[in-house]
């Protein structure tokens, strides 16, 4: 599969730059508006799993804040601090900044593989992604403007239940989700682009009982956390089910699994995001 502009053009933001042993600098990408928040967490990522030495396993287990939105055209700078370094366990804990404000915040748990107990639900049904509409095209029918739809993407998501408008719908969604392209040998690459991908689609499934679709909703990811199964390998399809069992004072919790199609669960994922009604529905700036 030949990779994308946009997969390319990921990865190259991925290559931080090393300005200390422990402090980094990255690149936001070009874009309008609010910066996606998984390409900030998907760096704090790389910044954490820079700092190990070698051998000391994989990211097992992350979880973040959104503190503010991002911009298109200030660098970003990766602060670093080893919380601890332990025979099993190692920990980190990543500060992103940008123009001098704190704007993502990230503690990381990294972990040798051991055998022990192991067992894991059954994988939600769903029909194969082969025939399913793309994201960015029901996108772009619902907004009633092809033109909306964006044309490349690092991640390309095929959905089993699209949004309907105006119809209130149940607060759960699966999608199939890949990246456009094949990735590097590298796990931390493919950690970092699966912890992208795992902030896509979220938001939008708290708001599916609310009939809120793309451009009657303004939202914002507040938190975020992914665990790991085990060392990932992200470079075909997988499954992401999610479901939204409770909103209230305008934030909604969201829960996600993350499947290879032969069912074996590789990620979990929770967030609790913001959704609102602007007056003017302005469209929602988060995917």
């Amino acid at each position: 599969m030949t990779r994308s502009r946009a997969l390319d053009l990921l990865l190259q933001n991925l290559q931080l730059e090393r300005l200390d042993r422990d402090l980094f600098l990255g690149q936001p990408g070009p874009g309008t508006g609010r910066l996606f928040g998984g390409h900030v967490a998907a760096q704090s990522v790389m910044a954490a799993g820079l700092t190990l030495e070698p051998g000391a396993g994989y990211i097992h287990s992350l979880h973040a804040y959104f503190l503010k939105g991002g911009t298109h055209d200030v660098p970003i700078r990766f602060v670093v601090d080893r919380i601890r370094d332990g025979r099993t366990f190692s920990t980190r804990h990543v500060v992103a900044y940008q123009g001098g404000e704190a704007i993502f915040d990230l503690s990381a748990s990294f972990a040798r593989p051991e055998d022990g107990v192991a067992h894991q639900d059954v994988m939600p049904a769903a029909p194969p992604p082969d025939g399913l509409p793309d994201w960015e095209e029901v996108r772009g029918e619902i907004l009633e403007d092809a033109e909306r739809r964006r044309r490349s993407q690092p991640i390309e998501i095929r959905v089993v239940d699209p949004d309907l408008p105006g119809e209130r719908l149940p607060a759960r969604r699966r999608i199939w989700m890949r990246p456009n392209g094949e990735l590097p040998d590298d796990p931390l690459i493919h950690a970092a682009v699966l912890t992208y991908a795992s902030d896509r689609t979220l938001l939008s499934t708290a708001a599916r009982p609310h009939g809120l679709t793309w451009g009657r909703r303004m939202s914002a990811s507040l938190d975020h956390a992914v665990w790991f199964h085990g060392p990932v390998t992200f470079n075909g399809w997988v499954l992401y089910a999610s479901e939204s069992p409770v909103a209230r004072h305008a934030r909604g919790l969201i829960f996600g699994s993350i499947w290879t199609p032969n069912g074996l669960r590789i990620a979990s994922v929770a967030q609790e995001g913001l959704i609102r009604i602007p007056r003017d529905r302005t469209e929602d700036a988060v995917p």
